[in-house]
């Protein structure tokens, strides 16, 4: 019963995993990855490197903060689109609890 259990459980995290959507923006408008990023909340772009060729670059895109876990803050990125060289997006970045105290310090 516990290795069932288990499956089921594993069977589930990986389904969660799978769950949001993969694009590549350089074959979209800019616009159009925006307006996939509303609309699905967190979406995967992943794209080739210009700088290094065939490294395929990737991160996780959000619409909003909510869709950032705990710890993390919705940060502005560029990624490159079919019309543009860099089109605004956001990304969670984990907060840097030296950097944060050190800003709040210099407040007092």
């Amino acid at each position: 019963m516990r290795i069932v259990l288990l499956a089921a459980c594993l069977t589930l995290i990986a389904a969660e995993a799978q769950a949001i959507s993969r694009y590549d923006p350089t074959r979209m408008s800019c616009g159009r990855v925006q307006a996939t990023i509303a609309r699905q909340g967190a979406v995967i772009l992943r794209y080739q490197s210009k700088r290094v060729p065939g490294l395929p670059l990737y991160d996780r895109y959000v619409q909003s903060q909510q869709f950032c876990t705990m710890g993390e803050v919705r940060t502005r990125a560029y990624v490159p689109s079919a019309d543009a060289k860099s089109c605004p997006v956001y990304i969670c970045k984990r907060v840097e609890v030296d950097h944060f105290r050190r800003r709040i310090l210099r407040r007092h």
